[in-house]
């Protein structure tokens, strides 16, 4: 496996573009994205505790072929992070429908990991006419999540804890769930933690892992029949966090499922392994 070049975190920040979004909640929202490439969108959904830079590997390898678009959900990232709107899966499928209409895109093919995996299978249910085709990374589904350390994280009193305090419980989550430590460069680290380590983004990430709703999946269970796109599950086998038992029972509930292990990743695929990861996606779509 070849060393991941990484793209600092400055420099990602500086490629994104911002919109302000209306009728998602009471007010508009900020949320800031990467739109690179041309041609058939395809758009990448981070999950917690990271943002969109957790594709900053997949993206160069995508955009040669594609449209990408890879939007901070809200609360996350350089998006909104005010401590005044709700963070669960609707509504962050409600601002990815918005950002849609707002890029002019009437589908796209969804790629999505972790809880962004169930932000894609709300709308795969909800939208079916937005989403081509889905791309399942370690996703939640069933009551898989939230796992005890964003039960941890979402406490309200974590918020009282110092920045460093703070910064030392998100570095060891990630470093725990690296299959190949070596893919967990410096350079990623601290970019994918650089959000939260500041008030706003500490208090915002704090409220994002409250909103985490084991009910969001599970009522959607009896409906996983119903998804007609052809579903990709791109799973790294040596998950704790969301292991690839959930990946085999999604292929049992997707009537159009295709599983590809990647037994040498964790829970970081597209960190780990994003030249296989990406290669995976093209040939799928």
């Amino acid at each position: 496996m070849n060393q991941t070049t990484t793209m600092n975190e400055e420099t990602f920040k500086q490629r994104q573009q911002s919109v302000m979004l209306e009728g998602i909640v009471e007010e508009p929202v900020k949320v800031n994205y990467t739109d690179v490439g041309s041609g058939t969108p395809v758009m990448l959904l981070h999950g917690i505790p990271t943002w969109s830079y957790l594709y900053q590997s997949v993206i160069p390898e995508l955009e040669e072929d594609y449209r990408v678009i890879a939007p901070d959900l809200l609360g996350y990232g350089q998006s909104d992070q005010r401590d005044q709107f709700d963070r669960s899966l609707h509504v962050q499928a409600d601002m990815v429908l918005k950002l849609m209409d707002e890029l002019g895109l009437d589908q796209v093919n969804l790629v999505a990991h972790d809880i962004g995996g169930g932000v894609g299978l709300l709308l795969a249910l909800q939208a079916p006419e937005r989403i081509n085709k889905l791309v399942l990374s370690n996703s939640v589904a069933y009551d898989s999540w939230p796992i005890q350390d964003m039960l941890v994280m979402g406490h309200p009193s974590k918020k009282n804890e110092s920045t460093e305090e703070f910064e030392a419980f998100l570095s060891k989550a990630y470093k725990e769930v690296f299959a190949h430590p070596e893919q967990l460069t410096e350079t990623f680290l601290q970019g994918i933690m650089a959000p939260y380590l500041h008030e706003e983004g500490k208090l915002s990430l704090v409220r994002n892992a409250a909103a985490l709703n084991t009910n969001e999946t599970t009522a959607i269970t009896s409906k996983l029949s119903t998804i007609k796109q052809p579903v990709l599950l791109l799973w790294g086998t040596k998950d704790e966090w969301q292991p690839v038992e959930t990946a085999e029972k999604l292929i049992k509930d997707l009537p159009d499922s295709t599983l590809v292990r990647f037994d040498e990743s964790a829970h970081w695929v597209p960190q780990e392994a994003p030249k296989e990861f990406s290669a995976e996606i093209k040939k799928f779509i």
